[in-house]
């Protein structure tokens, strides 16, 4: 077991370190959306001929999301993703992030999506487009504000990060344990 100081001493990860946790990260979600999201609105659909209003199925897709990410950064710092990648998301000192500092790390993380969706609305991006834009945005461009970080270029921090206080930190190889 590692102590908070010692996390705290630990680099960021580098720029496509970050990159594969994020593309790994991609996959996974696509389980979690399959299981919690089109399961119960295909259902919706086939039996009772009901789907949901867009911006309902935004907010409720938006919401498990949420409660994916906030339990596991709650819980060890680490989706499972991050623990693939031996990434951890830590608050001050190098302690695990509390429900409300999670919750903010995950309102600023979502904060892409708005340049995203002023895009789409501008250029009337129809289905695929809009979703290779959503995937270039969250792959690489949200990624990239790492380097705008002019207070301590060494920790790396993305904007999220700044913004809610939090950091990555790369784990030692011989410090990684699965939960």
């Amino acid at each position: 077991m590692i102590s908070p100081a010692e996390l705290d001493l630990l680099p960021a990860p580098q720029f496509w370190r970050r990159v594969s946790c994020i593309l790994y990260e991609q996959l996974v979600l696509l389980g979690v959306i399959a299981l919690t999201f089109l399961l119960p609105n295909l259902g919706l659909g086939v039996l009772f001929g009901v789907s949901l209003p867009s911006w309902l199925t935004f907010l409720y897709l938006y919401a498990v999301l949420g409660v994916y990410f906030i339990w596991y950064w709650t819980k060890s710092g680490q989706t499972l993703a991050m623990q693939t990648w031996r990434v951890r998301m830590i608050g001050p000192g190098g302690h695990n992030l509390t429900r409300r500092q999670a919750i903010w790390r995950y309102f600023y993380g979502s904060l892409w999506l708005l340049p995203c969706v002023i895009l789409q609305w501008l250029f009337e991006l129809q289905r695929w487009q809009i979703i290779e834009m959503l995937f270039a945005v969250a792959l690489f461009l949200w990624p990239l504000s790492i380097y705008l970080d002019r207070v301590n270029p060494l920790l790396r921090q993305s904007l999220p990060d700044r913004f809610s206080r939090t950091r990555l930190v790369e784990l030692p190889k011989n410090l990684v344990t699965l939960n």
